[in-house]
């Protein structure tokens, strides 16, 4: 069966550059204060409270990955979240699920660039 790949931050950072879509699921708040990886798409899955609208993010995410067969990497805090809707993803039929190992937390501690917008 597949599963959810993890991509260290230098594999993820060589990906920005092939256009690789990139999809930040964490929440507003975390976007303002550490950042997003360039090129990344910001769609939030959970809200603060661990609640989504799987049918909302659905749509949304089928706009960006438009194959099953696509390559995309999901980017979160600390890789908790991104594992969780990636299995659910790969349960779908999505081939080329990644994330990124260490999330967030180990991007900025290796000084990786982020931009703010």
């Amino acid at each position: 069966m597949e599963e959810v790949t993890d991509l260290i931050p230098r594999k993820v950072e060589l990906l920005i550059k092939d256009n690789i879509v990139m999809i930040d699921i964490r929440r507003e708040e975390e976007f303002a204060q550490t950042g997003v990886i360039k090129n990344a798409y910001k769609l939030t899955f959970f809200d603060r409270y661990g609640n989504y609208d799987l049918e909302y993010w659905m749509q949304e995410f089928e706009k960006l990955v438009t194959s099953k067969e696509q390559t995309f990497v999901l980017i979160c805090a600390h890789a908790n979240r991104t594992r969780t809707v990636g299995n659910y993803l790969v349960e779908l039929g999505y081939k080329n699920c990644a994330h990124l190992y260490g999330g967030m937390a180990l991007w900025l501690q290796e000084a990786r660039e982020v931009v703010f917008n």
